[in-house]
């Protein structure tokens, strides 16, 4: 169950409301790298978490958390969008919010598209979810960055700021959970990737452009057991597309499957963890 307390998280405080940028906040009350989105993001994938409770309460804590990030930035949009109960002329600034919102906030982004769920990134799978909470938590730092460069109002500065500085906490909650399940970097799943074209870059843009660009090398086509391919296009051998023979089971779990769970989890019982489901082979691989 869920109680609430009245008092905000931070502190908001305004000095001179600026209609256009309570526009741009709204951007992180109902846009896809808001607060809305991120705190319904992880309070789902931890209803899903049955498999490990304790990475649950650290989803349910964060979640939490973000419903309080919201009530902090609604709150400072709401004050920058106060003129739009009292001023005409600042109704240009936001039409929709002005005749159908009364002047009030709602969950929609900078340009009044509303809120989906299709925002929300969750596969059910736990380090899968951790890496997208990764990635939300940085998309969501750099918009904060941006909306600071967009006002000169001392009060909103700190308030952004203090959501900023969050996300960068959740980053490092996140991130410890899933180095902690002792996992290979790129072990995802049940099943392991084909040997051979699974080390293949494929070097698919070629040629000289416009702007200076030209055919480029680095650690992104080297490392990790990477090395480029070039495309039958382009006089090369192409992928080795005839490696693929057939699913292959065994991918390193690391801890994953150790933790403590929810009395509701089916176990070993889940599709896929006692070795092949009915009806579908495997194979040996043969390099």
């Amino acid at each position: 169950m869920y109680h609430h307390i009245k008092k905000l998280m931070y502190s908001v405080n305004v000095g001179e409301p600026d209609v256009r940028f309570g526009n741009m906040l709204l951007e992180q009350f109902g846009g896809p790298n808001g607060e809305l989105a991120a705190a319904m993001q992880y309070t789902v994938q931890a209803w899903n978490c049955v498999d490990d409770i304790g990475r649950r309460d650290l989803l349910l804590d964060i979640g939490t958390e973000e419903l309080s990030h919201l009530e902090v930035i609604g709150a400072l949009a709401r004050m920058h969008l106060a003129p739009l109960k009292t001023e005409r002329e600042a109704a240009d600034a936001n039409p929709l919010l002005t005749i159908a919102g009364g002047g009030g906030i709602n969950l929609v982004d900078s340009l009044g598209n509303a809120w989906t769920s299709s925002y929300l990134k969750i596969s059910g799978e736990l380090d899968v979810d951790l890496r997208s909470n990764i990635a939300a938590e940085a998309r969501a730092k750099i918009v904060y960055e941006r909306l600071i460069d967009h006002t000169q109002d001392r009060g909103s500065i700190d308030t952004l700021q203090f959501l900023m500085t969050r996300e960068i906490t959740h980053m490092k909650a996140f991130q410890a959970a899933l180095d902690s399940l002792e996992k290979k970097p790129f072990s995802i799943g049940l099943l392991k990737p084909t040997p051979g074209i699974v080390d293949e870059y494929f070097n698919g843009s070629t040629g000289e452009g416009n702007e200076g660009d030209t055919d480029m090398r680095g650690p992104w086509s080297s490392s990790f057991g990477l090395h480029p391919v070039e495309s039958e296009m382009a006089g090369g051998e192409g992928l080795s597309v005839g490696d693929v023979a057939g699913k292959i089971p065994g991918e390193d779990r690391g801890k994953q499957d150790d933790a403590r769970k929810a009395s509701t989890s089916p176990g070993e019982k889940s599709i896929g963890k006692n070795g092949a489901s009915k009806g579908h082979a495997t194979r040996t691989v043969r390099r």
